[in-house]
């Protein structure tokens, strides 16, 4: 029976050819989504780019809708809770089953997202296929988009199934944000890229999220690979954990994306711990 790490690197690694134009990585026809500009203003102003990692609802529904607000992050990675979280490591997870808990499904998170003060920074959407397959795809993607969410994020959905999905977050003007494995070949990689229409999502580790003592050794290989494939920015995530990670992530990438210690500061100290954490991984990224 194919392992949860199997069929995680085999997802990763599947994604297929997009349609290309000038720009290296960016779909033909697609318009500039709306958190690609943002992306690209801040890299052009010379700053590194912020994406912290929420669980919907989590700790409590004021306490996610207040960090929503946060002036450290660029943008801020919406997890959607589900039962079944393939690469959710026990941090994550159990914060999944706190909001389920809670009575926060997908399209709970989804609605509370939507009726948070807008402003602040753009928001995206991290969500497994099956909650996207059950209300259909077009449905799904129009309530992200009418909840004022900019991109979508599906790590189990292998490229050979998701052009429909790609195309109706396209219409809606949401951001496609594919992953690369660190074990993806120059050539996989170039074929992942293609599909992005908000920015590259490098994984620095293989494996489920989580806190880790220390950054991969091949984050710097997969973001080198990913800036030969695309123009576009290069964020590393999973197992960026401390300031001094990120700062060392950025050394080489755009960015950093940063979960699990951001969620278990929300479980564990509340929202002071993270407003702190945040405002410690902004001055290390400068």
């Amino acid at each position: 029976m194919e392992t949860q790490r199997q069929y995680f690197a085999r997802a990763l690694g599947a994604r297929g050819q997009g349609r290309r134009n000038g720009r290296r990585g960016s779909p033909q026809g697609q318009a500039v989504t709306a958190l690609l500009e943002h992306l690209e203003s801040v890299r052009s102003a010379g700053r590194k780019i912020f994406v912290p990692y929420l669980m919907a609802g989590v700790p409590d529904r004021d306490t996610f809708t207040a960090l929503l607000a946060c002036e450290e992050a660029d943008a801020i990675e919406v997890g959607l809770p589900f039962s079944d979280p393939l690469m959710d490591g026990p941090v994550i997870a159990a914060a999944g089953e706190r909001a389920i808990a809670d009575g926060i499904g997908p399209l709970d998170a989804i609605d509370l997202v939507g009726a948070a003060p807008k402003g602040g920074p753009l928001r995206l959407a991290m969500t497994y296929y099956n909650p996207i397959h059950r209300l259909g795809e077009e449905e799904f993607c129009r309530r992200l988009a009418d909840a004022g969410i900019s991109g979508l994020i599906v790590p189990d959905l292998p490229v050979e199934e998701s052009d429909s999905l790609m195309e109706h977050a396209g219409t809606h003007g949401l951001a496609w944000v594919p992953l690369v494995a660190p074990t993806s070949s120059a050539e996989r990689v170039k074929k992942i890229a293609a599909t992005a229409t908000g920015f590259v999502y490098a994984v620095s580790t293989m494996g489920v999220t989580g806190v880790r003592e220390s950054l991969s050794e091949r984050s710097s290989r997969v973001v080198e690979a990913c800036r030969v494939a695309t123009d576009l920015p290069v964020l590393v995530g999973i197992g960026v954990s401390t300031p001094e990670q990120a700062f060392e992530a950025a050394s080489t990438a755009d960015g950093v994306v940063i979960g699990s210690a951001t969620v278990k500061r929300a479980m564990e100290e509340g929202r002071a711990a993270v407003e702190t954490f945040f405002k410690e991984i902004r001055a290390a990224l400068g």
